[in-house]
């Protein structure tokens, strides 16, 4: 089956929403500033918008899974009042040292592993080496190279951390909407070309 769907793939918390810890409360949900115009830009240009976030704090004990999917259906609607959207979420609730039972384990979907990536490419017959993986952190990072994306960093939430010099190759951005930008430019160079 060929795969023909672009996408970029989108860590959460201190990429989207402003780094705060453990966000599962929507009081604490706050935008990151040209957020909805980037991905609005993104959609324009054909890429699938998928969220791919390790939620630890499941596993943890701190909130339940309800939760996080409540502050998603939030989040659907702050973008929806600017015109913006994303496709999909893939969530991450294990943890190798979590208290929750259920949730207790090692698994292939916890960033920098790939899985969550995987799993969204199969359902929506995404072609990883024409994607984007974006995050703030080295993990997110690895995890999009691990499925065989680019990836990029942002500076907001994590991005600034020493550990970012993990991969010094990878391009780094102040904002989403900056990567939002260098990613619709390569693409109007490749296409010139």
């Amino acid at each position: 089956m060929e795969r023909k769907n672009r996408a970029v793939f989108l860590d959460r918390d201190g990429t989207i929403n402003v780094e705060k810890g453990y966000v599962h409360r929507i009081e604490d949900f706050e935008l990151i500033p040209g957020v909805p115009e980037a991905l609005t830009l993104l959609r324009e240009k054909g890429y699938l918008l998928i969220v791919v976030t390790n939620q630890s704090g499941v596993a943890r004990g701190y909130y339940p899974m309800e939760a996080v999917q409540r502050l998603h259906r939030h989040m659907d609607e702050e973008l929806a009042r600017f015109g913006a959207a994303v496709d999909a979420y893939y969530i991450c609730p294990h943890h190798p040292e979590g208290g929750v039972d259920e949730y207790k384990r090692v698994c292939e979907c916890r960033k920098p592993m790939a899985g969550m990536l995987m799993d969204a490419a199969r359902e929506f017959s995404i072609n990883l080496a024409s994607s984007y993986m974006i995050g703030d952190k080295p993990t997110d990072v690895e995890a999009g190279l691990n499925a065989g994306c680019r990836s990029l960093y942002v500076t907001t939430g994590h991005g600034t951390d020493a550990s970012a010099a993990v991969q010094p190759d990878v391009p780094r951005f102040r904002n989403l909407l900056e990567a939002a930008r260098a990613i619709v430019s390569e693409e109007e160079k490749r296409r010139s070309e």
